[in-house]
């Protein structure tokens, strides 16, 4: 009786480890799409090099994070294992990484 109950939080606990690696991926994936938008890189560019770094079946998506500040976010579903499809029960993870667009001023620092 007590086997499966391991072999169930080992499972359980492979799967959070999982859940945070494609949590960094996204981290970094978000990171490098930022700088490049930052940079003045064309959207379609920075969406497909983006998803290119992200985890397979993430979604890319660029944000208005306001004045002189451009944001990517990185979103993507990890599914618990079992026999159920990529699309069962799991947690999405993203991340948001917003960036100062080159040749702007950083908001609040006004001429002095």
């Amino acid at each position: 009786m007590l086997l499966p109950a391991v072999v169930l939080v080992a499972a359980l606990c492979l799967w959070a480890v999982a859940a945070v690696a494609v949590q960094v991926r996204c981290l970094d994936a978000a990171r490098s799409g930022a700088r490049a938008l930052a940079r003045g890189e064309p959207v379609a560019t920075v969406v497909a090099s983006t998803l290119r770094a992200a985890p397979s079946g993430a979604e890319v998506r660029t944000v208005d994070a306001g004045p002189g500040l451009v944001a990517v976010e990185v979103r993507s579903h990890v599914a618990l294992p079992g026999p159920w499809p990529g699309s069962g029960p799991g947690v999405t993870v993203e991340a948001r990484v917003v960036a100062a667009a080159e040749g702007s001023e950083p908001p609040g620092s006004g001429a002095r």
